[in-house]
């Protein structure tokens, strides 16, 4: 301000010269005449900056839908422009803005907060390619409900990203999950593959990854993958739904009873399934991508059938089984259980199978049960 002032004042002088008191103060003639002429007319307020705003806005977008856009995030506090943008189209809104716009709209309104902002990342992801070829399940944190603990067991397709279960468990027991997994498996069939991490129900470490939950997937004719140790990110389908679940409905449980939080999950379940767009789908909708499974759950199985060729031993307690006069140590888990051996390409070296499952090598040139080397399957 203090430098218009000033030019104005030197400019006006009647042995000035105009081009170059403008070239000395770094502007052009067309800036020096507009402030000369701006002094003229108002004198030194006429040198103040002005609103650039234009005095037009025909693309400014309409209140009603600044007021659609607040309601919808209002609803649901955790989504963003892409979100909010695709759920207002589905609901019939004609000229939606794009979704940078509704950003600004919600940070115009305080809806934003910079630092929370600033913490999401694109992730690098992996995909099934079709629905029920993997699933991924795994525990949320548990919390404090009404009488103990409330332990969120989450089932999620990998493909769709279609919350499968979400079951609000009084533990962590793999009876508990065998239980909740056959109402999951009743109402969708059964995958080709779970995916879960290292430990309790479905292993204990990376070295023993069999327990009586995965040996009872495993008899169902599903492969159970393990996720690399300290690799959560294997997981990151499911991390990243837990994240959306404590966000939006977990917190909100805190202190209730069992039944109130599924209640409470299974409400959220069918909006995150139906209603709430998933970036990694483009936008759809999980509900949009998923089928049920053609395999359907066998309320009770058939004895296991092992070829003609193999040798065939009972898992006897504590996991031992005989084979040429030498005691063998297999996982508990599989107590009471058939399993198959057959020989492989390299001598001495068998092939132990449970079903049509691959568990385990025997070394019968080593004499004691050291030699028994694991090979689960890991993703």
């Amino acid at each position: 301000m203090s430098q218009r002032v000033e030019f104005v004042s030197l400019a006006r002088k009647a042995e000035s010269n105009l081009a170059e008191i403008c070239r000395r103060f770094g502007i052009s003639r067309r800036i020096g005449y507009k402030w000369l002429e701006r002094y003229d007319l108002e004198g030194i307020a006429g040198l103040q900056d002005r609103s650039r705003r234009p005095q037009t806005s025909p693309k400014r977008t309409a209140d009603s839908m600044e007021e659609a856009v607040l309601a919808v995030r209002q609803e649901h506090a955790t989504w963003g422009g892409r979100k909010i943008r695709a759920r207002l189209q589905t609901l019939g809104w004609q000229d939606v803005p794009a979704a940078s716009t509704i950003t600004e709209i919600l940070r115009r309104h305080g809806c934003i907060d910079p630092e929370e902002s600033a913490k999401h990342k694109a992730w690098n992801r992996f995909e099934a390619q079709a629905p029920n070829a993997l699933w991924q399940m795994d525990f949320k944190g548990h919390f404090e409900a009404a009488e103990g603990r409330c332990h969120p067991l989450t089932v999620l397709d990998d493909h769709s990203r279609y919350a499968l279960g979400l079951q609000a468990c009084p533990d962590e027991k793999g009876i508990t999950v065998q239980q909740r997994l056959i109402l999951v498996f009743r109402r969708y069939g059964l995958p080709d593959k779970i995916l879960v991490d290292n430990g309790s129900p479905w292993g204990s470490d990376g070295d023993h990854p069999f327990t009586l939950l995965t040996v009872w997937l495993m008899r169902q004719g599903i492969r159970v993958l393990h996720s690399r140790v300290y690799h959560p990110q294997t997981l990151g389908k499911d991390e990243r739904f837990h994240r959306t679940l404590w966000a939006e409905v977990s917190q909100y449980c805190v202190g209730l009873d069992l039944e109130a939080c599924q209640g409470r999950f299974e409400r959220w379940r069918d909006m995150y399934n139906f209603e709430r767009p998933h970036e990694a789908l483009g936008m759809a909708t999980p509900a949009s991508r998923y089928r049920p499974s053609a395999r359907s759950f066998q309320e009770s199985l058939a004895p296991i059938e092992y070829s003609p060729g193999d040798e065939v031993r009972k898992v006897q307690q504590g996991g031992k089984i005989s084979y040429r006069n030498r005691e063998y140590s297999l996982p508990k888990a599989f107590c009471g259980q058939y399993v198959a051996l057959r020989p492989t390409s390299q001598d001495g070296l068998m092939d132990v199978y449970f079903c049509e499952h691959k568990i385990m090598h025997l070394d019968l040139k080593t004499r004691t049960s050291k030699s028994v080397t694991h090979v689960p399957e890991r993703l």
